[in-house]
């Protein structure tokens, strides 16, 4: 077989770094990477991106270097991602702070509202009840983390981790500061209110989590190879059938019926912000399904069916 040459440079100063020698044709990126991290150590696989062109998409680990688009003297940019942390770690962290974060607020510790002993519990069973959806909405991610969830993508940039924990962590001590305040009132249609957006809740908890294990399902046996997702014969899976990324749909549902619940201002901003993140997300997701797929069912949206 014809053996490649593979120069890789920095991606900025375009200077080599190294240059391999009789690289097999069947080689994938991934290797390719390890090639580079024999020579450089501190640069290991997660932290390195591969690319074609300095300025364009990093190759992905599974494709195979005489697919590129290159001759047998092949030219790659390198460019360094940071430290790097895998992604169970990163979900781990970021869901474990608001559910204890919650706890403060709901036991009232005296450093939080400074309220002597008449204060230390609520009069009002939503507050309790608010507290119960809240935790289990989170011990559900954890356990989604760790049993559920098949990551594409291994890491991501260290530095991140700090702005996602300030969102989840701040915005849960937000909710709590006001759904467990003493001045806190019930919402205005009492039980038929209360019980509604409960039964919403559970319903949303169990769409999602149906969807996360239908998607996990995709990627048996640790395959990383993109599927079009289609409805199971779980009924809570044939949201598939509107819409390209129903967990997100789900996932908003969720925090209306909370908000609804707790008929509380901060969670409806909060649930907000969720649907406006989370439908960016929805709609590049959506994208990518439509450019990698020919075949893409035409109809679906991206978050909510017929609309958006």
């Amino acid at each position: 077989f014809v053996s490649y040459q593979v120069e890789i440079l920095d991606w900025e100063t375009k200077k080599q770094l190294c240059f391999l020698d009789k690289v097999e044709p069947n080689a994938t990126i991934r290797e390719i990477r390890l090639m580079f991290h024999k020579l450089y150590p501190r640069w290991y696989p997660a932290r390195q991106s591969i690319k074609l062109d300095p300025k364009g998409k990093s190759l992905r680990d599974e494709e195979i270097l005489q697919h590129l688009p290159v001759g047998t003297t092949a030219t790659l940019y390198f460019k360094d991602l940071g430290p790097q942390i895998g992604w169970t770690t990163v979900f781990l962290i970021e869901y474990t702070g608001p559910l204890f974060i919650y706890f403060l607020f709901y036991f009232r510790m005296t450093f939080v509202y400074g309220l002597d002993e008449r204060f230390t519990s609520s009069p009002h069973p939503v507050v309790n009840l608010a507290c119960i959806c809240h935790s289990f909405h989170y011990i559900k991610r954890l356990i989604e983390t760790v049993f559920v969830h098949r990551f594409s993508r291994g890491t991501m940039p260290l530095r991140k981790i700090v702005k996602n924990c300030f969102y989840y962590w701040g915005f849960a001590a937000w909710l709590a500061y006001y759904i467990n305040h003493p001045l806190y009132t019930p919402p205005s249609y009492g039980k038929k209110q209360i019980n509604f957006a409960v039964i919403m809740f559970l319903l949303c908890e169990a769409g999602n989590f149906s969807i996360h294990a239908a998607l996990s399902d995709l990627r048996r046996n640790g395959s990383k190879t993109r599927k079009i997702p289609y409805p199971t014969k779980n009924p809570f899976t044939w949201l598939f059938f509107f819409v390209s990324c129903p967990n997100y749909t789900y996932e908003v549902g969720t925090w209306i019926s909370f908000t609804i619940m707790t008929q509380c201002v901060p969670v409806g901003l909060f649930t907000l912000l969720c649907f406006i993140q989370m439908t960016i997300w929805a709609k590049d997701k959506h994208c990518t399904y439509l450019r990698e797929f020919k075949d893409y069912p035409s109809h679906r949206m991206p978050i909510i069916p017929f609309l958006l």
